[in-house]
């Protein structure tokens, strides 16, 4: 499960109840009609945004943002780095066994390519396709997120839109004209606390999962063709390595450092 996103959502949460609980009480900030207007009026206008299949597929992708696999491009390359060690030693039709084995589909499909004998600018193609057909997918679940974002501060203004007519409905009466302004109020702040606790929040993250996945299939892409060009496995190691931030390649370096002495180790011990 991804910390920061729970933490995040616990931590916004409580400091907005002690902050309402300091000076006030958390009935005063319940209104049915409120959220009805606020939570309704967003919800129908994300579906008249997107059609209803493409609704039900992005609402499934909140979960990516609560269980999200970490990206270890360090593994990554580590994979590659095999597949490479193994084409130099026993071919590369020597590969199609290995591909076999490997859980990356997108890795599996571009291997199996390769083994195929296929052209390596046709591979590219291929591959690439794929890649801009992934990052569309994921731009549908961000740009769904940043609509209803936009839209939930909207209702919540159109709420308060309609708690004020009904105040000045009945503004002979000075005694409802603060609930009717309290209530009015309360509309803004559910769709202010939609939009920047949760919603907004939520694209970001998808944005950003969505660049550390095609940040390591570009890395993957850009292994397999060096690996049917036949480059030397440390030359494809210092390539993909070039794709890294400074401290990823700083962690990246530790994690083989480390996997490299639990090997001796166990070597030692057997």
């Amino acid at each position: 499960m991804d910390i920061s996103t729970a933490l995040g959502i616990l931590m916004g949460t409580a400091f907005l109840i002690i902050g309402i609980l300091i000076n006030g009480a958390l009935g005063t900030y319940y209104d049915q009609a409120s959220i009805m207007i606020v939570l309704g009026g967003t919800i129908a206008a994300t579906l008249i945004s997107f059609p209803l299949p493409k609704f039900k597929e992005t609402i499934r992708s909140v979960k990516h943002i609560f269980f999200g696999k970490e990206m270890n491009a360090a593994q990554v390359i580590e994979n590659i780095i095999e597949l490479a060690n193994v084409a130099r030693k026993e071919g590369l039709l020597a590969l199609e066994e290995a591909a076999l084995q490997l859980d990356d589909d997108f890795l599996r499909k571009g291997i199996l390519l390769i083994v195929d004998g296929t052209d390596p600018e046709l591979v590219r193609n291929i591959l690439e396709t794929e890649l801009a057909f992934v990052e569309e997918r994921h731009s549908m679940g961000q740009s769904l997120f940043e609509t209803m974002g936009s839209v939930s501060p909207a209702f919540g203004m159109i709420g308060t839109l309609i708690g004020l007519i009904n105040m000045l409905k009945t503004l002979e009466d000075p005694s409802t004209v603060g609930p009717n302004m309290a209530v009015a109020l309360i509309t803004t702040f559910y769709g202010a606390v939609l939009a920047y606790l949760f919603f907004l929040p939520m694209a970001r993250k998808l944005k950003v999962r969505s660049k550390e996945e095609i940040l390591l299939k570009e890395i993957l892409v850009e292994g397999m063709l060096s690996i049917q060009a036949g480059e030397n496995p440390r030359i494809i190691e210092e390539k993909l390595v070039a794709f890294l931030a400074p401290k990823m390649r700083e962690k990246a370096k530790k994690e083989k450092e480390s996997e490299s002495g639990e090997e001796a180790y166990a070597d030692a011990a057997n």
